[in-house]
């Protein structure tokens, strides 16, 4: 039976990949302000911007099996020249946006169900210029947690912490060879990562087969988060 699986923010990075790989065998939702290059096949687009809209208003499915929310932002700035506002405009795509539409959908979420949220690597590790987005990531981590806690056994939640990921959302970190270069030696695997790496990481904690992991952050991250291969 093909599975009914829901993507906030699906039509571009690595939501276009989870979509376009899941869309072989299952019937894909994607929630998101643009089509983007999704496939056709086995896919519906739901247009949808997550900051001005209410996702229980539109047609979403009735049973839905898997659950990604995908938006996400890097907004890498020395502490002082941020302001206040930087850190809720954060809040509201990262998180605030993940709680208004998790509470849109969990009671269509089927038993058995997982749930897929995204982190940042610069939560387990401190890193100068994240302070913004590593705080927004990090009441994400607490937040899928306490809610796989609460949904046991009923639903699975788990969330992915990737390092940097070759996007469109990472396309001014990675605009020339010699930044790609400098990106890439960072890592233990000295790899910058790809949108595969973490979508095949989404879709493993997806699959059915997979279904004693929960509330667990896993880094997706080439090393950087654990490895120290300098000293």
């Amino acid at each position: 039976m093909m599975k009914n699986i829901l993507l906030i923010g699906g039509s571009h990075g690595i939501g276009l990949e989870i979509a376009t790989q899941l869309s072989e065998k299952n019937h894909v939702y994607v929630a998101s302000r643009t089509i983007g290059q999704l496939p056709q096949t086995n896919i519906t687009h739901i247009p949808f911007d997550v900051l001005a809209e209410n996702l229980s208003e539109k047609n979403l499915p009735d049973q839905i099996h898997g659950f990604v929310y995908c938006p996400g932002s890097i907004n890498l700035k020395p502490f002082k020249t941020m302001s206040e506002e930087i850190f809720r405009n954060e809040m509201e795509i990262n998180f605030f946006g993940l709680v208004k539409t998790v509470k849109s959908v969990i009671g269509n979420m089927e038993e058995g169900g997982s749930m897929v949220f995204f982190s940042t690597v610069a939560v387990s590790t401190g890193m100068p210029f994240h302070t913004s987005v590593s705080s927004a990531k990090g009441a994400i981590e607490g937040f899928a947690r306490a809610l796989a806690a609460e949904y046991a056994p009923k639903l699975r939640v788990n969330v992915i912490a990737p390092s940097l990921v070759d996007t469109p959302l990472s396309e001014r970190l990675l605009n020339n060879d010699k930044k790609r270069e400098m990106m890439a030696q960072r890592h233990p695997l000295k790899k910058v990562g790809s949108a595969s790496d973490i979508a095949n990481a989404a879709i493993f904690l997806l699959d059915y087969e997979n279904s004693w992991i929960t509330g667990q952050v896993i880094g997706v991250d080439g090393g950087i988060s654990t490895l120290n291969i300098n000293s």
